[in-house]
């Protein structure tokens, strides 16, 4: 009987894509209209002074990931979608053009691929309409995946009560950012937090070990490491702490990890994927 010879095996099963500045460059002011929609509805919505929002948005972020996850920790009760709605509604999506380089590229790939961001749906679906990537992908990991509708509550997060209970001194919005030794626990789950890497492994169903996860931000990046993705740096030259590549542009992907071309038969991998579902 003739001895079956078995190919090598793939290194990579799954490939994670951040969505907001890693498929498409920062220059186009997405980011930079985002940010600006935010600070006016805390302002206008929210009846945050002013004088203190740009630095509240700065510190909200480091500390938690996303402006909206330091807003809900700090105890401000606001509708997601309504938040959503207002920050991703006005943007100028016609900064953004279809990519037809990356979209033959990412065909090309022979790997599941999934985005995992920490927008809301509705901003996932027209950002990769617009770049023409819609059916480049199996599905996407989003704010909704992360954050199912529960079950009415008190709108306080557990360590909100423990920190009230402990503290019934008013204190101001950033007394919770400086200099205050309890932080309050944000009821909303996103990267760069390790929970949210380890839902998403969950969700997709991935082995991190033969994962390569792409990403913009270098805390996303460490937080990828720590669960065990292989990591990539988008939009830089150089590596970060836990990136095992750097890409200065998402297109770059195949001079720098031809690795993920090995092990597979190419010959359907440029055939199209079924139109993008959202993971929700």
């Amino acid at each position: 009987m003739a001895a079956i010879v078995e190919g090598p095996t793939p290194k990579y099963e799954c490939l994670l894509f951040d969505l907001d500045d890693t498929l498409y460059h920062l220059s186009t002011g997405i980011n930079l209209a985002c940010r600006k929609n935010i600070q006016d509805y805390m302002c206008g919505h929210l009846q945050i002074e002013k004088s203190q929002i740009a630095e509240m948005c700065l510190e909200l972020y480091r500390e938690y990931g996303t402006t909206m996850a330091g807003l809900k920790a700090l105890g401000y009760e606001f509708d997601n979608d309504e938040f959503h709605a207002n920050v991703h509604g006005r943007l100028p999506y016609d900064n953004l053009r279809p990519d037809p380089v990356l979209r033959t590229l990412l065909l090309s790939i022979p790997q599941r691929k999934i985005i995992f961001t920490n927008s809301d749906k509705v901003h996932a679906e027209e950002v990769l309409l617009r770049l023409g990537l819609e059916d480049c992908f199996e599905g996407v990991i989003c704010f909704e995946t992360l954050n199912p509708p529960a079950a009415p509550s008190n709108g306080l997060c557990q360590s909100q009560e423990d920190y009230l209970a402990l503290s019934r001194e008013p204190v101001s919005d950033l007394d919770y950012l400086n200099g205050t030794d309890v932080i309050p626990k944000s009821p909303i789950l996103c990267k760069p937090t390790i929970e949210s890497m380890e839902a998403a492994i969950q969700i997709a169903n991935v082995d991190p070990q033969k994962t390569i996860f792409f990403d913009d931000s270098t805390r996303n990046i460490a937080s990828g490491k720590a669960v065990g993705f292989h990591t990539v740096i988008v939009g830089r030259s150089e590596l970060v702490l836990g990136a095992d590549h750097a890409l200065e542009s998402i297109h770059n992907i195949k001079e720098a990890l031809p690795e993920i071309w090995e092990g597979h038969d190419l010959s359907d991998a440029a055939t199209p994927a079924v139109e993008t579902a959202v993971v929700a």
